[in-house]
C-alpha cells in the first residue's frame, strides 16, 4: 500500500492518443475535487507517433511547478516506459493496457484491460477517458464532478460521443474502485473546498488576461509554437472585449502593422518566439526611432533556427536586448509566476505608453503551457494610465522635454499634424540631415529615457532570510522550482532572488549579490545569459552556474542536490 499526499501522476502515449484531453479533464476534475492542481507537458514536434507525456500534480499544498518524481504513471503506449525510464523509480506505480504491455514485467506494472474495455464502448478512442476515470475514483473525486468535465468538454461533439465518453469514465470509475480494495493506493490528501471557486489556467491565458488588462486593443502575428496560444487566446475573446486580431503574412508584417496601429491609438501587442522575433528585429529600432509603444511577447524556446520548437529554453534574453539597429531603449520583464504575469503584461502597456518605447515579456514553453489553481487576480490593482495627449495647431510630436518624453498625439485627436519618420526627424517628426539637432533627439530619445525607465524599474524579489550566506539567483520560469527546493531544504542561510524584470536592472541589484559568501545562478540557457548581463551591468561575477539547455525545465530535486553541494562547499 502507497500512502500519497503530494502526488505525481504522469500521462504518456503517443500524439493522437488523447493525452493532452485526459490533462485537460482531469485538471478541471482535481481543482473542482478541492485539491491544489498543477500540470505540466512535454510532446515532440509531430501530429501523430512518438511520446507525449502530461505531468499531473495533486497536492493538499499549492504546488506551481515540475518534479522529476513520478508516483503513478499511466503507460498508454508501449513506449511510454522506455521513455520515461530515467524518471522511474521502485517506487513508481505503473498502470498500462494489458494487450499493450503485455511483454513487459515489472514488480511495479498493473495491467488493466483498457483497450478491451474501450473497444466494448465503441473504439479504443475511449482508453485515456476510461484511465481518467481510474484516476478519479483514485483520487476521491464525486463522479458527478468527473462527469461535468466530461460533458464540458465533449457535450458539442455529438449526443453519441458524450454517451460514449460518460461510459468510459463510469468503467473507469470501476477500474479506480478495484484498485482501491486491492489495497494498491491509499490517497491521504487534505481537500479544500474553497479551492473549488479558485481559478484555474494556464501561462498563456495569465498573460492573456494581462494584455486585457492593459487596456490592448490590437494584436498582430504570425503562429508560431510556443507563441501561437496566446494568439488564439486574444482572438477568442476579440469580440468581447473589443480587440482586433490579425494574423499576418509573416512577423515582419506583424510588428509593423502593430506599430501603425500603435500610431493611431491603439494599444498593440505581437506575440511570436526567437526564429519569428528576429525578423522583428529592425521594426525594434523603428519602435524606439518614432517613439511609438510595443508590447513584444517573446515566448522562448531552443534554438538556434527551427531547434526544439516544442521544448523550452531561456534563450532569447541576448535577442530581446540586443535587437534592432542603433540604439533603442527598451524594458523586459520575465515573470515566473502567475500573478505577476498578469500585473507585468498589464504593467507592460503602461511602461510602453509612459516612456513610447517597446516593452517585452519573456516567456517560454514551460511557463507558456503549466497549469495550477490560484485563488483570485486582484483587479484594483490594475489601472489604465492614459497618456495620449489632444494636440493643438502648434503641435511637435518630438518636441524636446525635460525627461526625453514628448506629448504623444494620434491622428484626428485635436487639430495638430502627427508627423512621423524612420529617418533622423526634427522636433515636428520632418527628415533632417543636421548633425547637431541629430545628437539632441539622440540623447533625448536614449539617455534621458533610459533614465526615466530606471526609475520606474521593479526591484529583485528575495525569498527567505535576509542574512543569507548563499543566494541563489532565477529569472522567469525557473522560479517555482527555486521556490519549492528552498521551502523543501528550510536552510536559514540560503535566499532566493527572483528577477521579473531583467532589464533594465535595479539599482540594488549588486548589493543583494555583495551580501552573499555563496552566489548560484539557475538557467535554461547554455551560456548563463542572466548572468553575463548582471557582470556587464554591475561588475559583479555570479560564482556558480547552473545551466539546463536539454529543453527540459529544471526539476524541483536538481535544484535540492545543486543547492546542497553548494551548502557542502561553506
Amino acid at each position: 500500500m502507497t500512502k500519497f499526499e503530494d502526488v505525481s501522476i504522469v500521462l504518456c502515449g503517443e500524439a493522437g492518443q488523447g493525452i493532452q484531453t485526459v490533462e485537460e479533464i482531469l485538471v478541471q476534475a482535481v481543482k473542482l475535487g478541492g485539491y491544489n492542481v498543477f500540470s505540466s507537458k512535454e510532446y515532440m514536434s509531430r501530429i501523430r507517433g512518438g511520446e507525449n507525456s502530461t505531468e499531473i500534480r495533486v497536492s493538499s499544498n499549492r504546488v506551481m511547478t515540475y518534479v522529476n518524481r513520478i508516483d503513478i504513471l499511466i503507460a498508454i503506449s508501449r513506449g511510454a516506459i522506455n521513455h520515461l525510464k530515467d524518471r522511474i523509480s521502485n517506487d513508481t506505480i505503473i498502470m498500462g493496457d494489458e494487450d499493450t504491455l503485455k511483454d513487459i514485467k515489472m514488480p511495479s506494472l498493473i495491467k488493466i484491460p483498457f483497450l478491451k474495455t474501450a473497444k466494448a464502448i465503441g473504439g479504443p478512442i475511449f482508453a485515456n477517458i476510461i484511465a481518467a476515470g481510474a484516476l478519479s475514483r483514485i483520487l476521491n473525486i464525486d463522479s458527478q464532478i468527473f462527469n461535468e468535465c466530461i460533458t464540458a468538454m465533449f457535450g458539442r461533439k455529438g449526443e453519441k460521443i458524450l454517451e460514449g465518453d460518460l461510459k468510459a469514465g463510469e468503467e473507469g470509475y470501476k477500474v479506480g474502485e478495484d484498485l482501491i480494495q486491492s489495497g494498491k493506493f491509499n490517497i491521504n490528501i487534505k481537500k479544500d473546498p474553497q479551492i473549488r471557486d479558485e481559478l484555474l489556467l494556464n501561462g498563456t491565458e495569465v498573460v492573456g488576461f494581462g494584455c486585457i488588462a492593459g487596456g490592448c486593443k490590437f494584436m498582430s502575428s504570425y503562429p508560431m509554437t510556443p507563441s501561437t496560444p496566446l494568439q488564439t487566446f486574444i482572438a477568442g475573446n476579440s469580440t468581447e472585449f473589443g480587440m482586433i486580431f490579425e494574423q499576418a503574412e509573416d512577423e515582419i508584417a506583424a510588428i509593423n502593422m502593430g506599430l501603425g496601429a500603435s500610431y493611431a491609438g491603439a494599444r498593440s501587442v505581437v506575440a511570436t518566439s526567437g526564429s519569428g522575433f528576429a525578423l522583428m528585429s529592425e521594426a525594434v529600432g523603428l519602435s524606439g526611432m518614432i517613439e511609438t509603444p510595443i508590447v513584444i511577447y517573446l515566448a522562448q524556446r531552443p534554438g538556434p533556427a527551427v531547434g526544439l520548437p516544442t521544448r523550452t529554453a531561456q534563450e532569447d534574453l541576448k535577442l530581446a536586448l540586443y535587437s534592432a539597429p542603433g540604439e533603442t531603449p527598451r524594458a523586459i520583464f520575465a515573470p515566473g509566476k502567475f500573478e505577476d504575469a498578469f500585473y507585468l503584461t498589464h504593467h507592460a502597456f503602461n511602461l510602453a505608453d509612459k516612456h513610447q518605447i517597446p516593452v517585452f515579456i519573456l516567456s517560454d514553453q514551460y511557463f507558456a503551457d503549466i497549469y495550477y489553481n490560484l485563488p483570485d487576480l486582484n483587479l484594483d490593482e490594475v489601472k489604465f494610465q492614459k497618456y495620449i495627449v489632444k494636440t493643438d495647431e502648434n503641435y511637435k510630436r518630438y518636441e524636446i522635454t525635460e525627461n526625453g518624453i514628448s506629448p504623444r498625439g494620434v491622428p484626428g485627436y485635436g487639430d495638430g499634424l502627427v508627423v512621423v519618420d524612420s529617418d533622423e526627424h526634427d522636433e515636428e517628426g520632418h527628415i533632417t540631415e543636421d548633425l547637431n539637432l541629430r545628437n539632441i533627439m539622440v540623447e533625448k530619445r536614449l539617455y534621458k529615457k533610459l533614465k526615466g525607465i530606471e526609475e520606474d524599474v521593479i526591484p529583485p524579489e528575495l525569498i527567505g532570510p535576509s542574512d543569507y550566506d548563499i543566494l541563489a539567483i532565477g529569472w522567469g520560469s525557473t522560479y517555482g522550482a527555486i521556490k519549492e527546493a528552498l521551502d523543501n531544504l528550510k536552510n536559514d542561510k540560503t535566499a532566493f532572488l527572483y528577477f521579473k524584470q531583467v532589464y533594465p536592472l535595479h539599482r540594488e541589484t549588486k548589493n543583494y549579490l555583495e551580501k552573499a559568501k555563496k552566489t548560484i545562478i539557475f538557467e535554461n540557457n547554455a551560456q548563463g545569459q542572466f548572468a553575463n548581463l548582471i557582470k556587464m551591468e554591475t561588475g559583479f561575477e555570479i560564482g556558480e552556474k547552473s545551466l539546463k539547455y536539454n529543453g527540459m525545465p529544471f526539476s524541483v530535486e536538481e535544484v535540492i542536490e545543486t543547492l546542497k553541494d553548494i551548502m557542502e562547499l561553506l
